[in-house]
């Protein structure tokens, strides 16, 4: 499995016991989700995710498995986890007499996207296999090196307490205003691969 690291991102903190996987996407399209990564707050941007998959299957590394930022506001919950976050628009929105949607940025989403009434949203941009091989290879990895509990959460809704759940987890699990993991992403097949 390759990963690619890229830039130089400086983390806010270390903690060797990590014990929790946590899955969330770009919401944009992954070039400008780097960009925005680098070049925000003039460089001091410190909501960075440890890796970022995109829909090619390919793993960025950003920061190391023992390493963390600002991703959330609650401090344990960075210290604690490992945010993989993968390339998807998001929720989207159809474009009266067009035949195209929108995610919340303008970023242009042409095909057939997921339909599921799911938080005040009804379109999804949908998450590719390779993504998901990816990441469940990337998840086996995570768990060997560090040791993490290899149980997964299963779902995108909010789970109260769900900060001391041991295992892989979804930012919408943690809040009801988040939208990542999104109701395409196909649980089975992570099972499958990780062998849950």
């Amino acid at each position: 499995m390759e990963i690619k690291k890229y830039g130089d991102f400086k983390p806010l903190g270390k903690q060797k016991k990590k014990t929790q996987i946590i899955l969330t996407h770009t919401s944009r399209k992954v070039e400008n989700y780097l960009a925005s990564l680098l070049y925000r707050y003039n460089g001091n941007f410190d909501r960075i995710p440890n890796y970022i998959i995109n829909k090619d299957g390919e793993i960025i590394k950003l920061l190391e498995n023992n390493q963390h930022t600002n991703y959330f506001d609650e401090p344990n919950i960075n210290r604690n986890g490992i945010i993989i976050c993968l390339e998807n628009l998001g929720w989207l929105e159809k474009q009266p007499l067009e035949n195209y949607y929108i995610n919340w940025i303008g970023d242009i989403y042409e095909g057939n996207p997921y339909e599921r009434k799911w938080r005040d949203y009804f379109f999804w941009d949908k998450y590719t296999s390779k993504q998901i091989e990816s990441l469940g290879k990337l998840i086996l990895e995570i768990i060997d090196e560090m040791k993490i509990v290899k149980e997964i959460s299963g779902h995108n809704t909010k789970i109260i307490g769900i900060e001391k759940f041991k295992g892989i987890v979804s930012r919408s699990n943690f809040d009801i205003n988040y939208t990542d993991i999104n109701p395409s992403f196909d649980f089975d097949k992570l099972r499958n691969i990780i062998e849950i």
